[in-house]
């Protein structure tokens, strides 16, 4: 059984056979967080680009609980500079960690953290995990390129729907048509003003439009994927 848990703004753990995988764990300051930084205890960390919302508290975590994180190369290097344990690696590259692995694709975005450090390029992320395939779209725009993305054969896409910063719920429902995921879930909107969104109005484009179920997670909320 693989459970995918929801945390706010683009936060989620994936649970199986007692190991816990964390991405974007962004719970500090994230005012839709459901838990704190110090609740949380996985066995692996992903992480997507290097923005604030998105580097979150990897580093506090990492140091607590020894979990090792893994990145695009640069973004690995900045954060391992920090004490932590970080693999990087790149663009079509795969890594393992202990239960999965996770393939990097690309994004179109942007990538800094708040010191201005360049942390190099920005990915999504294809994870196997818990017999499950499960695609972390980051924050990005749409991309034509999201049709070989659904060549992964996908249990679930995971696509921000915010608009401003990311793609907005037409263009995720044209990357859902590119996609072809059994599931999606919503996630990068209504943390903050600029970034209000209907997510059940998304769900209903989506199930009108393509043959993928939309679920659409409250923070804190879980889900069994099926």
């Amino acid at each position: 059984m693989t459970t995918i848990q929801f945390l706010g703004h683009s936060a989620f753990t994936l649970a199986a056979d007692d190991k816990l995988v964390a991405v974007d764990p962004f719970l500090s300051g994230n005012p839709k967080a459901t838990m704190s930084a110090d609740d949380l205890n996985p066995t692996a960390i992903l992480v997507t680009h290097g923005h604030a919302d998105h580097i979150g508290d990897t580093v506090s975590i990492a140091r607590r609980t020894g979990a090792p994180v893994f990145g695009i190369v640069e973004l690995a290097g900045y954060l391992g500079g920090q004490g932590i344990e970080a693999t990087g690696f790149n663009l079509g590259g795969t890594a393992s960690f202990d239960g999965g692995s996770v393939k990097l694709v690309p994004a179109w975005h942007s990538s800094c953290p708040g010191d201005g450090q360049y942390v190099g390029t920005q990915a999504g992320m294809v994870v196997r995990f818990g017999g499950k395939t499960v695609y972390f779209a980051g924050d990005t725009c749409l991309f034509l390129d999201m049709q070989l993305i659904g060549d992964e054969e996908l249990d679930i896409a995971v696509l921000p729907i915010g608009d401003f910063y990311t793609m907005g719920p037409k263009d995720a429902v044209r990357a859902v048509k590119f996609l072809r995921p059994k599931f999606v879930i919503p996630c990068h909107y209504n943390t903050f003003p600029p970034i209000e969104q209907d997510a059940a109005e998304f769900k209903k484009q989506v199930e009108e439009q393509t043959s993928t179920k939309c679920v659409v997670l409250q923070p804190g909320e879980s889900w069994e994927i099926s």
